[in-house]
């Protein structure tokens, strides 16, 4: 790979997403984490993300909604309640007014749906063929309340790793219409906004760490976690929520769902009991499907799957997501 280029890899959120914020970026800004969030003063969370997302509109969702709940689950995973959003919008000359109001309109529904306020924001129009439709960049404000604090410097052996639901289902969704594989019925996107559920999760559980499972994975998130630690982390196949469309997509494909993109998505690191919790996730609407995948565990150093016949697999950090474009 030529290493004075930008390629499609550097976008993907893993291994070459990050040596691009370490070496590029984080040199000159000093930044204070490598997240996509930052807690400033008086307990206040920003996040920025940028959306270009192909196609622009898929069964579940469109760009417009993508860019809310993306930037709304971003504030949430700190344990913050998002409040507002500022948004910036780059279209192409020739794009349909009629498409970007279904956009914008999708963008006040799951902001409703949130509870965020959509509060200021920009648009610039480029000359036909410079810009692939439409990208948009939303700019998330949160506060965090004073009980919370969560960081993955809290994790530790013994700790229960949950998610809640199905993994893969919008990298599938975007694939299918994407390639025009015309699977019947078509799958869905998971795009939400996990603000609620986070709220349930930290009053009924002992929450210690939070992310959303997007680019990458909850196979890539795994890795960041503890890529400075000596801890272990291993996660039980059995367990692991997925539907059958993606399995049958992902055998087709040679994909793994645990590397997949999700957009509705999360990964908790939770001590003590989990039984209560699990229950509470799973009597809100984007929580059905909460389970139990993993633990955290000094015996080994890395993340692994133990697999239905009890070996273990190594799951490793990739240098870069194959399928770009995803969010």
């Amino acid at each position: 790979m030529n290493k004075e280029i930008i390629t499609l890899g550097h976008g993907s959120g893993a291994g070459l997403t990050r040596k691009l914020i370490s070496d590029v970026f984080d040199s000159q800004f000093q930044l204070p984490t490598l997240d996509d969030g930052a807690e400033i003063e008086h307990r206040t969370v920003v996040s920025t993300d940028a959306h270009v997302i192909k196609p622009i509109f898929f069964p579940g969702g469109d760009i417009g909604k993508l860019s809310v709940t993306g930037t709304v689950n971003d504030v949430s995973m700190s344990g913050a309640i998002p409040k507002y959003l500022l948004s910036a919008f780059i279209i192409e000359e020739g794009f349909p007014i009629s498409d970007l109001k279904i956009i914008v309109n999708s963008m006040q529904e799951a902001a409703s749906e949130a509870g965020v306020k959509i509060i200021a924001g920009d648009t610039k129009v480029v000359e036909k063929g410079k810009c692939d439709g439409i990208y948009i960049t939303t700019t998330g404000i949160g506060y965090l309340p004073e009980n919370v604090n969560l960081s993955s410097s809290k994790i530790a052996v013994g700790d229960k790793i949950l998610v809640n639901g199905s993994l893969g289902d919008h990298t599938v969704a975007i694939i299918n219409a994407r390639e025009n594989l015309q699977l019947d019925p078509a799958p869905e996107s998971d795009c939400a906004p996990l603000n609620g559920l986070v709220k349930i999760m930290l009053k009924n559980g002992e929450i210690k760490f939070l992310r959303d499972a997007t680019r990458g994975g909850v196979a890539t998130i795994l890795n960041e976690v503890i890529e400075e630690s000596d801890l272990g982390i291993i996660i039980n196949e059995a367990a692991v929520p997925i539907k059958d469309a993606t399995n049958a997509l992902c055998g087709l494909l040679g994909l793994d769902p645990l590397y997949m993109a999700n957009e509705g998505k999360l990964v908790a690191f939770v001590s003590g009991g989990t039984d209560n919790l699990i229950s509470k996730m799973q009597s809100h609407k984007y929580g059905k499907n909460s389970a139990l995948i993993g633990e955290v565990t000094s015996e080994l150093k890395g993340v692994y799957l133990r697999t239905s016949i009890g070996g273990l697999r190594p799951l490793l950090m990739l240098e870069s997501d194959p399928l770009p474009r995803i969010c």
